[in-house]
């Protein structure tokens, strides 16, 4: 897991083009979960509110991977990356 994670966001960090596998893109998906809610949610309100400037930063540096490995994962299915967009029309 964490060997996906490091490969999303290290070594493909803005690779639009290629394919990501299955186990790739939804070990990403469940690292940056167990990362960003203790990050976003648990920790601002158990330690201190000033915590969320960290998770803000968090979110911001994988923003981009996220949207990578998404359309890494479209292209390996035999989609188009834009259908990303299709929860936001």
């Amino acid at each position: 897991m964490i060997e996906s994670y490091k490969k999303v966001v290290f070594e493909n960090y803005a690779n639009f083009n290629g394919r990501a596998t299955r186990s790739e893109y939804w070990y990403f998906v469940l690292a940056n979960a167990i990362i960003s809610v203790p990050l976003n949610y648990i920790l601002p309100l158990v330690i201190a509110p000033e915590l969320a400037l960290v998770g803000t930063i968090y979110s911001l540096a994988v923003f981009l991977p996220s949207i990578a490995v998404g359309i890494r994962r479209m292209h390996d299915v035999g989609k188009s990356g834009w259908y990303i967009l299709i929860p936001f029309y």
